[in-house]
């Protein structure tokens, strides 16, 4: 049963005020409790429960293949937010926010970033500094008090344990998640906007389309809080992992073939096969043989360059698209974080089951030298036509051989020769 965990609570003069928060009752049982009260006494009519259509459509699949990531909802407390005006943007210190944008939302690490300015850091790239969030809907009672109901996207980092990745319970961030990648998801709160600190780009990336490029934050799988489930990414290599845009992929030439295939498989498959031959005390000689003249054709890579989202200032102002403009009021203090009771995030209750009866002995020898060579080997695929595997020996006690030398790089899976 997946229960909630707060975020560390941040100083109470740095926190931006909200006083929503977020139900998602059974539309069923809301039916039969007003049933009920209609039977029982004439109380006020029950609260509406909403529909929350997704704005995200991941490319990947859930176990479910209906599953839409559409949620109910209702907002406490109810009444107070039905009576305040509903926006279609707001503007804080002169940059315009719309709803269905993304925000950078502050926490206590920005909060400490704001204190000390001159401190270097990188570009917002890590689940330890600003949230970000998509703005489903913005409400406001006057220039004081402006509030938007959000979905949070998700680091990698955040992903709570007894995360279902298709038949794997999976913790934070996987090999193939890159620096500047998000998870969208379903998880819904209401957050004041005095917490927004900028504007964020955020893309969709379509993992089909081979020269795409991303150069902002970006997302390809949605998180369902509901259910705890990873929408699936698509498979690459021989060992089915998908790709991390920040690391490169190799194509392979074969026409017949064309299958991507990672830097490091190649690298490995490489390495095991020296180690195989050679093993620990064994000189490398070369063999001079004649051969052919190979093609000149290029290799395509992959795509994977990676940006850094827009900034912008902070301070407060309000308008409407239809229902006028809303002159807010100066805030004093900049960068309020967003209410932490708001920022949960769900987590199984006690440890992951233990797995009945004994390891198969594939698995006991995958866990025992898995990487034989390490230290023994290194090697490197160098971008030249056709492409190789420049091979080092760092086995200092060895003698009688070369030290570096290239060999061909054969594909994983249809064992042609890269042209």
């Amino acid at each position: 049963m997946a229960t909630a965990r707060k975020r560390p609570r941040p100083d109470e003069d740095t926190q931006a005020e909200c006083p929503f928060s977020v139900a998602h009752p059974d539309p069923n049982e809301r039916d039969k409790k007003a049933k009920r009260r209609r039977q029982e006494s004439e109380d006020p009519p029950v609260p509406k429960i909403s529909l929350q259509a997704s704005p995200f459509s991941p490319l990947g699949k859930f176990k479910d293949v209906n599953n839409t990531m559409d949620r109910y909802y209702q907002v406490h407390p109810y009444q107070k937010w039905m009576d305040m005006t509903r926006y279609n943007s707001f503007v804080l210190n002169g940059v315009k926010y719309y709803s269905e944008g993304f925000i950078f939302v502050a926490n206590s690490s920005t909060i400490e970033r704001q204190k000390n300015p001159g401190e270097s850091r990188q570009s917002r790239q890590k689940s330890d500094d600003d949230w970000v969030a998509r703005i489903l809907e913005i409400r406001a009672s006057d220039e004081h008090h402006v509030y938007a109901r959000v979905y949070w996207m998700y680091w990698p980092d955040e992903l709570p344990q007894g995360t279902q990745e298709g038949k794997k319970s999976i913790r934070g961030r996987q090999s193939y998640h890159g620096q500047n990648e998000l998870i969208a998801s379903n998880h819904m709160d209401v957050i004041n906007v005095v917490s927004v600190t900028a504007q964020a780009t955020v893309n969709q990336w379509d993992e089909t389309n081979e020269d795409e490029v991303q150069q902002a934050l970006y997302w390809r799988q949605a998180f369902d809080v509901r259910s705890m489930e990873l929408s699936s990414a698509l498979p690459r290599c021989r060992c089915n992992r998908p790709e991390n845009p920040d690391k490169q992929l190799i194509s392979c030439t074969n026409p017949e073939c064309r299958k991507w295939l990672h830097d490091d498989c190649l690298v490995h498959e490489a390495l095991m096969k020296t180690f195989l031959r050679l093993g620990t005390d064994k000189p490398h000689k070369s063999v001079r043989v004649k051969t052919e003249e190979l093609g000149s054709g290029q290799r395509p890579l992959s795509p994977s360059e990676s940006g850094a989202a827009q900034t912008a200032q902070q301070s407060i102002d309000v308008k409407s698209e239809d229902q006028g403009t809303i002159k807010l009021a100066d805030v004093e203090g900049e960068g309020l974080s967003a209410k932490a009771d708001n920022r949960l995030v769900p987590t199984t209750s006690g440890t992951e089951p233990k797995r009945k009866g004994r390891p198969r002995k594939s698995e006991i020898q995958e866990a025992v030298n898995t990487k034989p060579y390490e230290g023994l080997f290194s090697a490197v695929i160098k971008d030249t036509s056709p492409p190789v595997v420049e091979i080092h020996d760092l086995r200092e006690k060895v003698t009688g051989g070369e030290k570096s030398w290239t060999e061909p790089v054969q594909c994983l899976l249809c064992s042609a020769e890269m042209q």
